[in-house]
């Protein structure tokens, strides 16, 4: 069973064969964070808009990815915290609450229960369809309900696919009939596996390792990739994982898994070279891909299952009209939920902008252009200790061409840091454009960096220079004093 059948879809009360009205000047397909972004931007802009969505009413993110799964972490990283000062560990008497901790997950999940964000649509004025959508004509989108009643929706202006990403297995014999985990299986754990084995060694599955081993499974992590975190600089996962490992997680990187089967109660699988692992759940957490398989792209000649690549404004390319639009997961760009929220405004203002003042329209609204990917992309990894970095590493930015320069330093000697926990961890670079002379990257790693990262989005975006930002005085002693150390390391 997985975790969608054990929280069953929601009843079709905005179904098809409801539908007071069939055209709308905007439809989006999707009601997760970005889709509803979409509406709102559109809707604010004079538009109508009726959002389809076959699931739950605020997606992926509010119910099976960011919201429940930092809803774990959250009191792992309070307890290690705790932990980490002389004089609060001595208060700390016992592990994590599991019981409480679900409850508590469970409480911002809502139950698995989308009444709220129905609520908030309709606040906004903007219609709900419950059923699978799929692209049948120009402009045009037929839904098919769970009773298998069908409708066809008309736009005037646009249709925006916002439809998110899935889990994308890698090829492992014997994976299809193991019953496997995906993330959202984990995300909404009721009982916690004596044992769980995990496949993936990015973000996925390093925070499912960390929250799994703390509500006390025995937790096994394989990961083909050499460090943990390839996407980060190569410096990170090691320190990830020895906290991993001091966590009481077995770590195995470079381990291809080659075959998986399930015995009765357990799971086994064999890693090349021969080693197996058994638990009682398998884990994959090992890629994701957009969710367009079953959209109707193959109507308008694009690729069923593939990325829809975009201009900056979110319009698709390569579709006679422009008038398809993608935003999120499903446009390739980054698959943050952050990005894709900005993805959305920045399409939903479009949507507004060309239906008010033609095709191309002029002035402001050329200033609509969703340029962070190609520079500027912050994410934050929510394990024990976290990490979070914007922008490309090192080795990214001179495969760009860019004459760079990293430096670095570590965060334990910064006086912050040392305040924030006894033996504090941790580690930070920036990365240096000499012939602009301005910040292209920064990664951080430790105790209490996850609110670093927005500072080095400023910097990296607003492309101050080094030699104005070391004017930018922080706060002593905080951690942030670390920019302080680095620009004293780079020569200011």
């Amino acid at each position: 069973m997985t975790a969608r059948d054990r929280f069953p879809h929601p009843p079709s009360d905005h179904g098809p064969a409801e539908l007071r009205q069939h055209e709308y000047d905007v439809i989006v397909l999707g009601a997760g964070s970005t889709g509803e972004n979409v509406a709102s931007r559109a809707r604010a802009g004079g538009l109508s808009v009726v959002v389809v969505e076959p699931e739950l009413a605020g997606g992926e993110c509010s119910y099976w990815a960011c919201m429940p799964s930092k809803a774990l972490l959250r009191p792992i990283e309070s307890l290690t915290d705790a932990r980490g000062l002389d004089g609060a560990r001595q208060a700390v008497t016992g592990k994590v609450d599991v019981a409480a901790t679900l409850s508590r997950r469970d409480a911002f999940t809502n139950g698995w229960d989308d009444s709220s964000q129905v609520e908030w649509l309709d606040s906004e004025q903007i219609s709900l369809v419950r059923g699978q959508g799929r692209l049948s004509g120009v402009r045009e989108v037929e839904v098919t309900g769970a009773d298998g009643d069908r409708v066809t929706l008309r736009a005037r202006h646009a249709v925006a696919v916002c439809v998110g990403s899935r889990n994308f297995p890698p090829p492992v014999d014997g994976l299809d009939a193991v019953g496997a985990w995906t993330s959202a299986d984990a995300t909404s754990v009721s009982d916690v596996p004596d044992r769980l084995t995990v496949i993936g060694g990015g973000v996925v599955g390093v925070e499912m390792a960390t929250a799994l081993s703390a509500l006390g499974a025995e937790v096994t992590l394989l990961a083909i990739e050499h460090p943990l975190l390839p996407r980060m600089e190569p410096e990170v996962g090691p320190l990830v994982q020895t906290a991993l490992e001091e966590a009481g997680v077995v770590v195995r990187t470079g381990a291809e898994v080659t075959s998986a089967r399930r015995e009765g109660g357990t799971v086994t699988v064999t890693v090349a070279g021969g080693d197996e692992y058994t638990a009682d759940e398998l884990l994959v957490g090992a890629g994701r891909r957009p969710r367009t398989g079953d959209i109707g792209l193959e109507v308008v000649g694009l690729e069923p299952g593939s990325a829809l690549d975009t201009d900056d404004s979110m319009r698709v390319t390569g579709v006679d009209g422009g008038w398809l639009y993608a935003a999120g997961d499903c446009a390739g760009r980054a698959m943050l939920t952050h990005m894709g929220k900005y993805q959305a405004r920045v399409c939903g203002d479009s949507i507004a902008a060309r239906a008010a003042g033609g095709d191309e329209p002029t002035g402001a609204w050329q200033q609509l252009a969703a340029t962070a990917h190609h520079r500027a992309v912050p994410q934050v990894v929510f394990s024990d200790p976290p990490a979070g970095s914007v922008g490309p590493t090192l080795q990214q930015a001179r495969e760009a061409g860019l004459r760079v320069r990293a430096v670095d330093y570590d965060l334990g000697s910064v006086a912050g840091a040392s305040l924030y926990a006894d033996g504090y961890r941790g580690w930070a670079r920036i990365v240096v454009d000499e012939d602009r002379r301005v910040l292209v990257g920064a990664t951080f790693v430790g105790p209490g960096v996850a609110e670093l990262v927005h500072a080095a989005t400023v910097a990296v975006v607003g492309e101050v220079p080094v030699d104005r930002l070391w004017h930018a005085v922080p706060s002593y002693p905080t951690i942030s004093e670390v920019w302080l150390k680095l620009l004293e390391a780079y020569g200011l």
